[in-house]
């Protein structure tokens, strides 16, 4: 199995890196379709405006290809903009398309009594949580946040975990082979790392050998 992790140039990907080698993934960077071509765990993490990180995947010839393998139900792994890029847009950059495979779009957090951006440990409820690849969590693990923005899917089985602050936003989904997630697994410690692990496991698992007639 060989990981990959979207590198479009914006971003911090270096936590996720450093968490995959922890767990015994030797990710490789995906900056073109042709690096994602031998990859078959995906990754997407970072940081940045919802706008400029969509034409930089336009400019580096990704976002066909990553439309594709997500419609294909391929693992995929969103993390923080790569959670909000699925959707079709955000008032973060309005009249910008985003990659449209979640039907849904990304709002700002409300800022009634609480600090704008969300940032530091907060506890995701988790709906299904003995399910991969939340098991061993336990039913309200926290996870660490840094954001300003959240979707909102228009699909609520999608959500597989909610958050609270000043209100409660999907802070994570999932969907076949999909999982995206607003909050940081790579900075999460112990249960950010469970997390990773749990869907590297789940997408290690070698194929049923077939029967000889």
């Amino acid at each position: 199995m060989q990981a990959g992790v979207i590198d479009y140039g914006g971003g911090n990907i270096r936590s996720l890196v450093k968490a995959l080698e922890a767990l015994g993934a030797a990710p490789a960077m995906v900056t073109s379709p042709e690096t994602l071509a031998p990859v078959d765990v995906l990754f997407f993490p970072g940081q940045g405006a919802f706008g400029d990180c969509m034409k930089k995947l336009e400019r580096l010839g990704l976002s066909d290809p990553l439309r594709d393998w997500v419609r294909e139900d391929r693992p995929f792994f969103g993390i923080c903009i790569g959670y909000q890029l699925l959707f079709e847009q955000s008032e973060e950059s309005p009249g910008c398309r985003g990659l449209g495979v979640l039907e849904g779009r990304v709002k700002r957090l409300p800022s009634r009594d609480l600090k704008i951006p969300h940032m530091g440990w907060n506890s995701a409820e988790l709906r299904e949580p003995e399910t991969t690849p939340w098991q061993g969590l336990g039913s309200e693990p926290y996870f660490y946040f840094v954001h300003s923005y959240h979707p909102v899917p228009a699909d609520r089985t999608l959500v597989a975990a909610e958050t609270d602050y000043d209100g409660r936003f999907a802070s994570a989904v999932q969907r076949g082979g999909l999982v995206a997630t607003q909050f940081h697994p790579e900075k999460s410690q112990k249960a950010g790392l469970r997390l990773l692990e749990n869907f590297l496991q789940t997408h290690a698992s070698p194929a049923p050998s077939k029967s000889r007639p």
